[in-house]
């Protein structure tokens, strides 16, 4: 192999994760010019492209997939491998790239990724929002974050959280004017804020318990969906109608009266949101100090100590 294009690999793999040549730029710190250059130099070396680019968007090729499906692994080991050589010194250093869905960023995100800044001041996390089920290894993250369930068995999964319910809340504004449900039935006679998943299109039909315990799927009415949890729980809020969103986030909405809770029987247990990376990438120091920390707050709520501060 050319020598030459070993810095390249990088570029691709950027471009790649940036979803765009200026957006790659910007990370790298280059021009997009000089980007576009080392992508072209790569894809001439191979004879094939790798993207295909229009004025609005840049995607892998069929070539292009199946390049990255083996230079993101193969990348990942160096950068492991350059983690632990500096391991030596104590240092916890470079940058830790992690996908996560919307939800799980105040759930559990925000204090791991603020305490990790007070410990590993050399170490930077960047955070991709994301709720769809990413290969993190094509797209060049170290590690993501899943519900329990949806985590592929291939991966180290680590709790983040405990389990928690989804749950059914509206105001009571809005159950004053419209009444509350009496059953799961009841909700077709109500304003629901649904969830419409960006990846597949599909609009997500509520995961509840009917009156014998058994799993039910239900498709409900409404005048508003979105595909961010967290801004159903505004227009909850604001009085528009029910959300269906995970306890933990309206946790002190229910505790303060500005929000109620709906047929608590119907709640659909869910198991917890997981660290996932691959096995390979468990050694990373970076990766390790986070996964140390997440136990070590996981182990504190459940024993009702204060989070680290």
């Amino acid at each position: 192999m050319d020598r030459t294009l070993l810095p390249h690999l990088a570029i691709v793999l950027a471009v790649h994760r940036r979803g765009g040549f200026a957006a790659a730029a910007a990370e790298l710190g280059m021009s997009a010019s000089a980007v576009s250059h080392a992508v072209r130099a790569v894809e001439d070396h191979l004879g094939q492209p790798l993207f295909a680019r229009t004025t609005r968007s840049v995607r892998l090729t069929e070539a292009g997939v199946g390049f990255i499906a083996m230079l993101a692994p193969a990348m990942g080991e160096i950068a492991d491998a350059v983690d632990r050589f500096g391991e030596s010194s104590g240092r916890v250093g470079g940058v830790l790239r992690i996908n996560a869905p919307h939800v799980a960023l105040p759930l559990v995100m925000t204090p791991l990724v603020a305490e990790m800044s007070r410990r590993h001041p050399e170490l930077v996390i960047e955070i991709t929002c994301d709720d769809g089920l990413a290969d993190i290894v094509a797209s060049g993250h170290d590690a993501g974050v899943r519900l329990g369930h949806t985590v592929a068995q291939d991966m180290v999964a680590v709790r983040l959280t405990p389990p928690f319910q989804a749950i059914m809340v509206a105001t009571p504004r809005y159950l004053e004017l419209a009444g509350e449900p009496r059953d799961i039935e009841a909700l077709q006679q109500h304003n629901c804020i649904g969830f419409r998943f960006v990846t597949s299109g599909g609009v997500y039909a509520w995961d509840l318990r009917d009156e014998g315990g058994a799993h039910v799927s239900v498709e409900v009415p409404g005048t508003v969906r979105v595909t961010d949890a967290l801004y159903a729980r505004e227009l909850a809020l604001a009085d528009v109608g029910i959300a269906y969103i995970f306890e933990p986030l309206v946790r002190a909405e229910l505790r303060e009266g500005r929000l109620r809770r709906l047929l608590p029987r119907s709640a659909f247990e869910e198991p917890g949101l997981f660290l996932y990376f691959p096995r390979r990438a468990a050694q990373a120091p970076k990766l390790r100090a986070f996964v140390d920390l997440a136990r070590e707050m996981l182990e504190k709520e459940a024993s009702g100590q204060p989070e680290p501060r």
